[in-house]
């Protein structure tokens, strides 16, 4: 067995309830970069609504940190938080634009993972799970991201220690995934989340992989 086959298993169990995930990328890097900043705090809906205000009002991201700050807040404003939003995508656009010379995130191509994900999170308010996001789904690059529901499931099924956090969880729970399963092990694992291991009230006995599940045997066996 090699050291990914725990997840291995996992991943392949909820595929078996939810399908197999297959990458192709929604938007280029710069647009998933901007997407990924107004989905912060709010739903899908609410932030895909917003970039496509954006989008539409907006032909070029020069235009958009051109814009009056608080145009473009009343344009994101369904994403919520739309202020700081507008204030942090100005300053993004910019400071990519001072250090590629053009608005574009090219320069990811020529760089290591380690390094396209530092270079992502040098960009004012881009942390960790925004550098993946941008990474895996724009470039297919073998970068997990880990948000709320990835990040529950992982520790509910210990892979990772729950105290580590969201941020650090990232590099803790990549090492245990296979390169290449990466972004299906991602889509297996926000769907279980979405669907079935919630925060709340966790449908225990639907789960494929309850049988493995850390949390649901110690729950089990103080029953």
């Amino acid at each position: 067995m090699t050291d990914f086959a725990y997840t291995q298993a996992i991943m392949e169990a909820l595929e078996a309830l939810y399908g197999e995930a297959h990458w192709s990328p929604r938007f280029d890097p710069m647009e998933e970069l901007v997407s990924c900043i107004l989905s912060q705090h709010t739903s899908d809906v609410n932030s895909l609504r917003a970039f496509a205000n954006l989008q539409r009002r907006y032909p070029t991201w020069q235009a958009v940190v051109q814009a009056p700050t608080e145009e473009l807040a009343d344009t994101i404003r369904s994403g919520g938080l739309a202020d700081t939003k507008a204030a942090r995508i100005q300053n993004v656009l910019r400071q990519i634009h001072q250090s590629q010379g053009e608005y574009s995130l090219h320069n990811l191509n020529d760089l290591a993972d380690s390094e396209a994900r530092k270079y992502l999170m040098s960009l004012p308010g881009v942390g960790p799970k925004t550098a993946a996001i941008v990474l895996c789904f724009a470039m297919g690059r073998p970068v997990i991201p880990v948000d709320t529901h990835i990040f529950r499931v992982a520790w509910r099924l210990g892979l990772i220690e729950k105290r580590i956090g969201e941020a650090k969880a990232h590099d803790a729970l990549q090492a245990q995934v296979a390169p290449e399963s990466v972004f299906r092990f991602h889509v297996a694992l926000i769907t279980h989340g979405r669907r079935i291991c919630k925060a709340l009230n966790p449908r225990c006995s639907e789960c494929p992989v309850k049988e493995v599940c850390f949390t649901y045997r110690e729950s089990d066996a103080v029953r």
